[in-house]
């Protein structure tokens, strides 16, 4: 038994961006975590869309209903009806998570849309300033993008942030450059800690699926065990050229149904099954030809026996059968219909067609019978007084006399 593995490496190499060197594993990592990333999607979008809205408010506080207001309003309502609108589509379409467009167009959207209340809101130059450590912080920790696309947008809100507030809130050179100082620090840890999350996430699931690997070699492992063990089974049980029962395996299963014969009080009965003139045939046609007889009589003997029979070889050209629960009567019926049927078998040999036919004795177990053997032995002496009869021909033990039932 083979079982193919997809195999994982336990130590891998990773880029500059603590992503897989390997882009077959990268991509089958990714795969992993896109229900996550989908999920943590939709709560950044929707929870981006909630804050610029809710800042609408303190818009109109300060600035009232006038003309600048309305067009804050107006980029408001469409950062946030754009990020809505992402939630959306990666709620029916998750796939969408992992795509470079819809991500990185909803990032230049709401970057573009917080700039621009720089010269469209007044305000304090530290208002702005912690609005845009919130977004960078949040660019590393709540968006799923990948690192450089981070570092990007990164780059384009401190770039944006700086030229505006030169344009619009004038400030001290040397407070513009602390707080770009600090802009790069937040940059700089959030950078960091993204790397470590990066690799941190991947060795886990290099642990993940190693794990996995080892319980699928495992689970493997014992299923072929038990295969084996089946296998084994079978062949101790089975005679491996007719495919019944063997000697031994036979008589496990014949005591069974005679302690439930006892206990139960109900008739057994057994036969002995030879083929005849079987040494002549073997002798004369070669052991093929032999081998073939012996395969086509225990199937022809399987067919016509009950499903609850047992039947096995006794060995050579002899069977063995045992009748649960059948009296006389219909142990007789069943042998004689055994007998035909063998009877119309023809072995096609290199020089003529064989008929071949069979011997059958037949006995019961005495209520007072605690084994097999003696029945056993009354149905021996039936058989080859079956035989000395003249053989294809059913024969019965009585208990004082023998029977004969001609063909």
């Amino acid at each position: 038994m083979s079982v193919s593995l997809t195999t994982i490496p336990s130590v891998a190499k990773f880029t500059a961006w603590a992503e897989f060197d390997d882009p077959k594993l990268e991509s089958r990592y990714r795969r992993t975590t896109l229900g996550h990333d989908a999920c943590q999607m939709q709560h950044a979008a929707l929870l981006a869309a909630a804050l610029f809205l809710l800042f609408g408010f303190a818009d109109h506080a300060l600035m009232g209903t006038e003309r600048p207001f309305i067009w804050l309003m107006a980029m408001r309502i469409t950062v946030a009806a754009s990020c809505i609108l992402l939630a959306i589509a990666v709620h029916r379409q998750p796939r969408l998570a992992h795509r470079r467009l819809p991500i990185n167009l909803i990032c230049l959207i709401a970057i573009s849309g917080l700039l621009l209340t720089i010269p469209l809101r007044p305000g304090g130059f530290s208002t702005h300033l912690t609005s845009v450590l919130v977004v960078s912080m949040a660019l590393y920790l709540l968006v799923p993008n990948r690192l450089p696309w981070v570092l990007v947008w990164n780059a384009y809100l401190i770039a944006g942030f700086t030229a505006a507030v030169l344009l619009w809130t004038p400030a001290p050179i040397s407070v513009l450059t602390t707080n770009l100082l600090l802009l790069g620090v937040v940059n700089l840890i959030g950078g960091i800690t993204q790397l470590r999350l990066n690799r941190l996430q991947r060795q886990q699931y290099l642990s993940l699926q190693e794990e996995r690997d080892t319980n699928r070699r495992l689970q493997a492992e014992i299923d072929e065990r038990r295969q084996l063990e089946c296998q084994l089974r079978h062949s101790a049980s089975t005679d491996h050229l007719t495919g019944l029962h063997n000697r031994r395996h036979f008589f496990e299963l014949a005591e069974r149904e005679l302690r439930r014969a006892r206990r139960n009080a109900t008739p057994l009965a057994l036969f002995m099954i030879d083929i005849d003139h079987f040494k002549q045939l073997n002798d004369s046609h070669g052991h093929r030809i032999g081998d073939q007889a012996l395969i086509a009589v225990a199937a022809s003997c399987q067919a016509a026996l009950r499903d609850t029979d047992i039947i096995g070889r006794y060995g050579g050209e002899e069977f063995i059968v045992a009748l649960p629960d059948a009296p006389l009567n219909i142990a007789t019926v069943i042998a004689e219909r055994l007998r035909q049927q063998v009877s119309e078998l023809l072995l096609n040999a290199a020089t003529m067609p064989i008929r071949l036919s069979v011997t059958v004795g037949i006995s019961l177990l005495y209520a007072d019978e605690t084994t097999l053997d003696d029945a056993l032995q009354r149905a021996d002496l039936a058989l080859y007084t079956g035989k000395a009869r003249g053989r294809n021909q059913v024969v019965v033990a009585p208990p004082t006399s023998l029977t004969a039932v001609e063909a």
